[in-house]
């Protein structure tokens, strides 16, 4: 998949993005902190810069032309015009050779949660993963209390493989992962 490649679902758009939507992820980031706070590491507040974003997506383009990462940001098609960032989906770590597997995450808006979203989202992103970049495993690790994203890997079919103790740093925290696997069944056979 291109850079430049826009996807569309029957109600997103997934698109890889540049620096100069700095500003709209700064926004999604804003709107969403004291959310994703629970989840994520601990933020400085140079994180909560158009500067900081601006490096960021530019180190996130080099990896994805590397082939080390695939990211898209979700848009919902009724604002195209708007463009408002709600999501975000990640295949990082990427390895080839024996392992062809991933690591997989994934945030969405708060006001978007419950729509069903985001499974619509991954199930693009995960046909991708396994058809067009030949990916054997994606792998998730998810904290426990995190609900939502633990019911959105089960209806994807993902299986439970383990918990991880003080798995990540999680807002100042070392928290448990319970970790999740999905095989491509194609490279079964």
């Amino acid at each position: 998949m291109e850079p430049s490649t826009i996807i569309k679902t029957e109600r997103l758009i997934l698109k890889m993005i540049d620096e100069s939507y700095a500003g709209r992820v700064l926004d999604f980031l804003q709107r969403n902190s004291s959310n994703l706070q629970q989840w994520e590491p601990l933020r400085a507040d140079e994180y909560y810069t158009v500067e900081f974003q601006q490096d960021l997506i530019r180190t996130s383009m080099s990896k994805i032309q590397s082939g080390e990462l695939f990211r898209v940001w979700l848009f919902r098609k009724e604002d195209e015009a708007e463009q408002t960032i709600i999501g975000c989906i990640t295949l990082e770590q990427i390895e080839r050779g024996c392992f062809l597997s991933c690591r997989l995450g994934y945030k969405l808006d708060v006001e978007e949660r419950n729509k069903g979203y985001m499974t619509e989202a991954l199930q693009v992103v995960i046909r991708y993963a396994f058809d067009g970049m030949d990916l054997h495993r994606i792998e998730a690790t998810i904290m426990p209390a995190n609900m939502p994203s633990l019911r959105v890997v089960q209806k994807l079919g993902f299986h439970h493989e383990g918990v991880s103790r003080n798995y990540l740093k999680i807002n100042g925290q070392w928290e448990d992962h319970t970790r999740w696997a999905l095989l491509n069944e194609r490279m079964e056979r």
